[in-house]
């Protein structure tokens, strides 16, 4: 049986949301020659720890993400390959504008692992770099049944748009 929700069940305090996306327009290096070998995915978690924050359509969430993205630069016999992975945490502020669609506005703070290696004739070598990443976005979840979403957000970590899908339980 699919239910449809009602205004005050989009993210309600104990919910989680799953949220599954691929990206566009990666953080990766994507020059001229570059290629996308898997291109910007992501997984992301979000638990309402309050809600009813200013009114009945407003509530907190915190959470985890997870991204990873690559590409590869080709020619003759010489290969170069990007990836940059991120996991960090997330914090949400939702608000309900319409019936069906929980917008938010969020911050989030990572661990960002960047590797590149290069193989070919002429060069043999690999390198990688880690620090903290900072990322913030503005998105959507439009409810299509009281547990799947489709899923829109903009802003900037593993990609600059990301869409996909939402699974509340």
């Amino acid at each position: 049986n699919i239910t449809f929700v009602s205004a005050q069940d989009i993210f309600k305090q104990g919910d989680k949301v799953l949220n599954i996306g691929i990206g566009f327009g990666n953080t990766l290096y994507t020059g001229s020659g570059y290629s996308t070998k898997i291109p910007p995915i992501s997984a992301s978690l979000d638990v309402c720890i309050k809600d009813n924050l200013f009114d009945e359509k407003s509530s907190l969430g915190v959470g985890g993400f997870l991204g990873y993205a690559s590409s590869e630069y080709k020619i003759y016999d010489y290969k170069h390959k990007y990836s940059d992975f991120i996991l960090g945490a997330r914090g949400t502020l939702n608000y309900q504008f319409i019936e069906k669609l929980d917008t938010y506005a969020g911050l989030a703070l990572g661990y960002d692992i960047v590797s590149a290696s290069s193989s070919g004739t002429y060069a043999d070598y690999s390198a990688s770099a880690s620090g903290l990443t900072f990322g913030m976005f503005l998105g959507a979840r439009y409810y299509f049944s009281d547990q799947l979403a489709g899923m829109l957000e903009l802003g900037y970590d593993i990609a600059v748009a990301k869409i996909g899908i939402a699974y509340k339980f």
